[in-house]
């Protein structure tokens, strides 16, 4: 119980901590100026209101749903459970960290029905995104899965099935950086691979 009660105590410090660097990027970006908009709901990023319902929403949610599943398992298997959910949990969050550290002041959110990208925007290539054209989406896939395995509640059940429907969001914002840079986002995009890495055998 201590190793346990020690990992989701530091894994809600760690989710935490990431969700405040991602709403402090949100904020400064609705300061800026607003460039090329994909979809109909796009305008709907720069709105306050929006994201107020949004967090009531979701956090409502997750607090309806924080009730432990009805299971029960063996000692050593709840250890299994917490060291693979833990590398696939802190990992994840980890590169999501990474992905926003790495886009700077170029960070904005989206939403499966709109992408808005800033008038000066510019094209990150490097860090995580040199590996991946998504790996702020990978890393929330891996980090919704393994908090299955580290909280086993509703809402972690929640979180691992609907995980994937962030990569909706991929589509609007490729769209929009396609149209914003043209060859130069081609050329990327044939460098580097949407989810999966391409790993090469080195000469």
């Amino acid at each position: 119980m201590t190793l346990e009660s020690i990992i989701q105590a530091l894994g809600g410090l760690f989710a935490f901590t990431i969700l405040g660097v991602l709403l402090l990027g949100v904020w400064r970006g609705m300061r800026r100026q607003a460039g090329r908009t994909i979809g109909r709901q796009g305008s709907w990023l720069r709105s306050p209101w929006f994201y107020l319902v949004a967090s009531a929403l979701f956090f409502g949610l997750a607090c309806l749903g924080w009730i432990p599943l009805p299971w029960q398992v063996a000692p050593t298997t709840r250890v299994w459970m917490l060291v693979i959910g833990s590398l696939l949990y802190f990992p994840g969050l980890s590169l999501v960290l990474w992905g926003r550290l790495t886009l700077g002041k170029n960070y904005f959110v989206s939403t499966g029905l709109g992408a808005q990208l800033f008038a000066d925007q510019q094209l990150v290539t490097g860090g995580p995104y040199a590996i991946v054209r998504h790996p702020m989406y990978i890393g929330l896939l891996l980090a919704a899965w393994g908090s299955l395995l580290i909280y086993a509640t509703w809402t972690t059940v929640y979180f691992a099935v609907f995980a994937p429907a962030v990569l909706s969001r991929s589509k609007r914002e490729e769209a929009a950086l396609a149209a914003e840079f043209g060859e130069q986002w081609q050329a990327y995009c044939q460098r580097v691979p949407a989810f999966l890495p391409r790993w090469r055998r080195s000469r």
